[in-house]
């Protein structure tokens, strides 16, 4: 009995098998964990951008957007996404504070 699984995850397995056929050795995991990592997609950027601006906390603050972007995706935001919703929060002219650009 086959499942039919959502577009973006029979991608991930069709990929999956044609580099493991024999499926994928134990040592491989942890490499193939950060490769498939989750990104936010520019909607959800969007999404948590307009979040922010509408409880009208200014400055912005890394953490803010943190908690925002867990509260979206039900996961620990990566530190690019902090970073891309911080840079479209500036760019809309909306002032962060406590995000330093190296970290």
């Amino acid at each position: 009995m086959a499942i039919d699984l959502p577009p973006i995850l029979s991608n991930i397995v069709g990929w999956l098998r044609a580099g493991y056929p024999q499926g994928v050795p134990e040592a491989d995991y942890i490499p193939l964990l950060a490769i498939l990592t989750r990104r936010l997609s520019d909607d959800e950027v969007q999404q948590i951008t307009d979040q922010l601006v509408e409880i009208g906390v200014l400055p912005v603050e890394k953490t803010d957007i943190g908690v925002m972007i867990t509260r979206v995706t039900d996961e620990m935001p990566l530190e690019s996404d902090v970073q891309r919703v911080r840079t479209h929060l500036e760019s809309g002219g909306w002032p962060t504070a406590g995000i330093d650009e190296a970290s």
